[in-house]
């Protein structure tokens, strides 16, 4: 059991000569022990050089390496669902010498990813996609007379969204050769929520029952069911997925596992060691840490609730992503956590805000796309008291384009009634979520990841007008700028050093056009600028209005470039594909 993370490259003979999988293929099976050991070290010391996921990795080493040590990678297809747990296998693809590069900019991507190896065969980096692609994959390769098989593994947290079984169900009418591998580790990030969670817990500690009722479960879909093996253990592992992938049809391998296998911390804390950053010298002087936004909203919303009960808290799996542990602990009868669904916690809410309760939804911007039917047919046309509140929108840094927030300002502006603020710092977050608290219809407040530019943002009941801007500085130039967001701390001194005009807009919707219109007069030229698309975001807003004046100005809308950004820092991405327009 390892203890500490290797601060020193660890001795690694065997998995030094593992190039790409058919390097692993040449080993006896009585090696695949040792392969692990030596991966799962060299996996803590990149984690503790780069940070990343973390401790799904180190519960899939073993898996990882059956395998590829079983199938013919990268000709057969093998899906990693969300991709927290892909490491070990980057490391036997060919990419082991590119690990300290992980999350950087132009290094190695966090997520699975087609454009970056043969081996990658999907990219993921949302949960609960793999049975879908993998039976897609299945089904093509036999219409075109392929013989391939086709792998998803599955953690038991993303097997509670509805697109996981909707899958399923398609599976049994196709007959397709598909293994699906339920790695059943209790956990996604924080531990799993619901009636299945509960099912599969239930039916592991009765051993006698297991063939009885977790195999019934699934083989009322059709699938042919093994299982649970211990999936930390190479001797009944190998087996068993042998015996599985030498069936047609569709097949099922449940399988557990520990998170954070092999290192005592991370067993012990499985939530805490999901992911981690990277560790920093001994000698350097760590700064105070900032509260981030999430941290802001964690606050407001335990402070709301003490003021009104009719406030309840919803989110999709992000309890400590969002920062509502403290509500949680405190009011665990209005919280809840509906696991990773998306679709149901808006709809939920939608039922929650029909019959007289508050509800606020906390969800990342790239979770909020895989609700948004339901925030159109279920919340918005019935124009219903919901605040959304949008965590992680615009650039996230290293996690890359799958979870960048770029596009929920071009999905929201359209639903007629909603309204959209953008804070520039923590202390106007405050302001806006108490706005779009007590906001009559649908609210959604969009903030980035990690601190703004307020230290000590003042905890109040005060509110801000609807649709009201907020004058910065006054500039003769000609030129105004309009600052939707948390980008105003970037731009304060280049616009005191051009002479700019200063605006913060704070709502997209309804825009400030009073404002607009007074500014129009004296100002040859508007740009907008903001933490999103430039393509039918806030700037596209101010566009549509002043097409429809007689304003004779120039307009420049600058925000995220039409194109996928790729992994950096956030500070790194802000710079490059948005501030360098200026």
């Amino acid at each position: 059991m390892i203890t500490q993370i290797p601060t020193q490259k660890p001795n690694t003979p065997l998995l030094d000569n593992i190039h790409l999988p058919s390097d692993l293929r040449q080993l006896d099976e009585s090696q695949l022990i040792r392969v692990a050991a030596e991966l799962r070290s060299f996996l803590l010391y990149c984690v503790g050089q780069t940070g990343g996921h973390f401790g799904a990795g180190l519960g899939v080493i073993e898996l990882t390496i059956a395998l590829h040590y079983l199938l013919n990678t990268p000709s057969d297809h093998l899906i990693w669902d969300v991709g927290h747990q892909c490491y070990p296998h980057k490391i036997l693809t060919g990419r082991r010498e590119q690990m300290l590069s992980m999350r950087q900019q132009g290094g190695l991507a966090p997520f699975p990813k087609r454009d970056e190896s043969a081996y990658d065969c999907f990219g993921t980096g949302h949960s609960s996609t793999s049975i879908s692609a993998a039976l897609g994959m299945a089904v093509a390769d036999t219409l075109q007379g392929n013989h391939r098989h086709s792998v998803a593994v599955i953690g038991d947290g993303a097997m509670t969204a509805g697109m996981a079984f909707e899958a399923l169900n398609h599976a049994a009418h196709t007959q397709a050769n598909l293994l699906v591998i339920l790695n059943d580790n209790d956990m996604s990030i924080s531990p799993n929520e619901g009636g299945l969670a509960t099912y599969l817990a239930k039916n592991l500690k009765l051993k006698a029952r297991r063939s009885e009722t977790t195999a019934a479960l699934f083989e009322a879909l059709a699938f042919e069911y093994q299982g649970p093996v211990d999936g930390n253990d190479l001797d009944a592992l190998l087996p068993v997925l042998k015996t599985a992938l030498g069936k047609s049809g569709p097949q099922f391998l449940h399988i557990t596992t520990q998170k954070g296998k092999g290192f005592q911390p991370a067993e012990s804390d499985p939530v805490g060691y999901h992911a981690i950053t990277k560790l920093e010298p001994i000698n350097k002087v760590s700064k105070p840490k900032q509260p981030t936004f999430a941290n802001i909203f964690g606050r407001w919303i335990l402070a709301t609730a003490q003021k009104d009960q009719h406030l309840v808290g919803i989110t999709p799996a992000m309890k400590e992503g969002s920062d509502m542990v403290a509500f949680a602990k405190t009011y665990p009868q209005r919280f809840f956590d509906v696991a990773i669904a998306e679709q149901h916690a808006m709809t939920f809410a939608a039922g929650l805000a029909c019959n007289g309760m508050r509800p606020v939804v906390a969800i990342y911007s790239t979770f909020l796309q895989r609700a948004y039917d339901q925030l159109i047919h279920d919340v918005a046309i019935q124009n219903l008291d919901l605040l959304i509140a949008i965590d992680r929108a615009g650039l996230v840094g290293e996690d890359g384009a799958t979870h960048a927030g770029c596009f929920d300002i071009a999905a929201l502006r359209c639903l007629p009634n909603l309204i959209i603020m953008t804070p520039s710092d923590e202390q106007e977050q405050w302001l806006m979520l108490n706005t779009g608290y007590h906001y009559k219809g649908t609210a959604a407040v969009r903030y980035p990841r990690g601190s703004g530019s307020c230290l000590h943002p003042i905890t109040t009941d005060e509110q801000i007008p609807i649709g009201k801007a907020k004058l910065i500085r006054s500039g003769n130039s000609g030129t105004a700028l309009l600052n939707f967001g948390p980008l105003l701390s970037h731009v304060a001194d280049l616009a005191k050093e051009r002479d700019y005009t200063l605006i913060d807009m704070r709502f997209v919707k309804p825009l400030d056009t009073a404002l607009l219109s007074i500014l129009m007069e004296t100002h040859q030229q508007f740009i907008t600028l903001e933490d999103h698309a430039a393509q039918g975001g806030a700037g596209s807003t101010v566009a549509e209005w002043a097409a429809q004046t007689t304003w004779a100005g120039r307009l420049k809308i600058i925000g995220i470039p039409d194109l996928w950004v790729e992994h950096a820092s956030r500070s790194e991405q802000i710079a490059q594909q948005i501030i360098n327009q200026l």
